[in-house]
């Protein structure tokens, strides 16, 4: 065979090769497709695998279906309060209608401008409703949900999904953070200043309330000492006339032996005509 037969072959070969490879596109999981003809949308394709496409003619536009984060640059909203805050949010979302998308805004790079101008735009409308201690508390997460809804609502024309809006700091710019610092120092001091003057009232009242209590207690047990001890009296009383009416000698023995006893380690001077010394005397 001639050499330029095996020539065509080998030309016949590489052109047949690469008219193959231009007929086939791959997806794998994670893509999904839009083919275009001259412009024009021919076909879909989010499932992965091999398609097919006229070789030469037809352009193939991948796009990812997982969810893409979007970083948006730190921006400064102003609250009801009038305080400053720089917000650094984040988007979460996702290419979900890829032909309604390349319709719209063609490709990612042109659409990040797209989500950022909605997202901000809500965040600052949304936040600039409440004051800073709401946007610090945890009230925010109601505000990021609201934004979340109202960008969803905004970008679904563009075949965008807006999955989730966060925020990664909420701070004060530098020229604030000082005075609002004071600030926030002062009313903590003046709120702990009166929760100290309410316990101490509280307390001065608990002890009023304790000394009464002490007061009337023992006033009721002086009262029922008195009562028992007149009682023991008369009791006392009572025996004392019964054994003085039974033996006249020896309650008055009795009775002076008393008295030695109530003398007993002390010292008594008294004459010796005293009756009570009787006894002694007549040892």
């Amino acid at each position: 065979m001639k050499v330029w037969v095996w020539a065509l072959v080998i030309i016949f070969v590489i052109a047949g090769a690469i008219l193959l490879f231009s007929s086939f596109y791959v997806l794998d999981q994670t893509q999904q497709a839009v083919v275009l003809r001259f412009g024009k949308i021919v076909s879909v394709e989010t499932e992965p695998g091999l398609h097919f496409k006229q070789p030469f003619v037809d352009n193939v536009a991948r796009f990812d279906k997982r969810i893409l984060l979007y970083d948006i640059e730190p921006e400064k909203i102003i609250a009801t309060d009038k305080k400053t805050l720089v917000i650094d949010t984040y988007v979460l979302w996702r290419i979900k209608d890829p032909e309604t998308f390349i319709k719209s805004l063609k490709s990612v790079k042109l659409a990040l401008p797209r989500i950022d101008d909605v997202v901000y735009s809500h965040v600052r409308n949304i936040f600039a409703k409440v004051n800073f201690d709401e946007i610090i508390s945890e009230k925010r997460e109601d505000l990021l949900k609201e934004v979340t809804e109202l960008s969803r609502e905004d970008l679904k024309d563009f075949g965008i999904e807006v999955v989730d809006v966060r925020v990664k700091h909420a701070d004060l710019p530098a020229e604030n953070e000082k005075a609002v610092y004071d600030r926030m120092k002062a009313e903590r001091y003046s709120i702990a200043a009166q929760i100290r003057a309410e316990g101490e009232k509280e307390a001065r009242k608990i002890r009023a309330e304790a000394d009464k209590t002490a007061k009337i207690l023992l006033a009721e047990a002086q009262s029922k000492a008195e009562q028992i001890k007149g009682t023991g009296e008369a009791s006392a009383v009572k025996i004392y006339a019964e054994v003085f009416s039974k033996d006249k000698d020896f309650y008055e023995f009795w009775r002076t032996m008393e008295v030695y006893r109530s003398v007993e380690g002390g010292v008594l001077i008294v004459g010796d005509e005293l009756d009570a010394l009787k006894y002694l005397k007549s040892q």
